[in-house]
């Protein structure tokens, strides 16, 4: 009996370190979000020093636009955008949510922000959308989103409408181009 109790005991001890040693493993392949916290972001854009960077998320999708007249200029036929359509995921991959109309960002736990653009900025890529700091208009729902505060979207690429192909015969035509982003998400 003593010495099936000393065998128990070394497998538990064994198992034990096992599962210790696996959850630092794990522990150290989870980043946190400070260790993701942006470089190079233009002056416009920087967050207020009292904010914490509590998520990033890549986006993959689209930029939706549609053919219309130039709101600014009359009788000027335009690409408008009319919404962006995107998957969000963590750093290790894993879907976190989606991007849409408004701007809305949603989290698989359902929560929601809705951002507003206070500046944009044209970003390193002169064929991807402009990079933007956006400040939260609403929040809804209890979880990942519901204390954000302030969003970036930095890093694009794609998505910029296309620079010709509308005109008075392509009205209403709607085209989906791809776009990559990572937006920081602060409370």
């Amino acid at each position: 009996m003593k010495m099936a109790l000393q065998l128990l005991f070394a497998i538990n001890l064994t198992l034990g370190s096992l599962t210790l040693s696996g959850c630092v493993a794990m522990d150290s392949q989870n980043q946190r979000p400070e260790d993701e916290l942006p470089t190079n972001v233009p002056a416009a854009l920087s967050v207020q020093l009292t904010q914490k960077l509590t998520i990033v998320a890549k986006a993959v999708g689209v930029q939706i636009y549609e053919c219309g007249v130039d709101k600014n200029k009359l009788g000027v036929y335009t690409w408008n955008l009319k919404a962006p359509e995107a998957e969000l995921f963590n750093s290790q991959g894993d879907p976190i949510g989606k991007h849409y109309a408004g701007p809305t960002w949603e989290a698989r736990d359902g929560s929601k922000v809705v951002g507003q653009v206070k500046a944009s900025d044209k970003g390193t890529d002169v064929n991807a959308i402009a990079w933007l700091l956006l400040n939260a208009k609403s929040n809804e729902g209890v979880g990942l989103f519901e204390h954000t505060t302030n969003v970036q979207r930095l890093n694009t690429v794609g998505g910029k409408a296309p620079a010709d192909g509308c005109d008075q015969t392509r009205l209403g035509i709607v085209t989906r181009i791809p776009y990559t982003a990572k937006y920081y998400f602060y409370n």
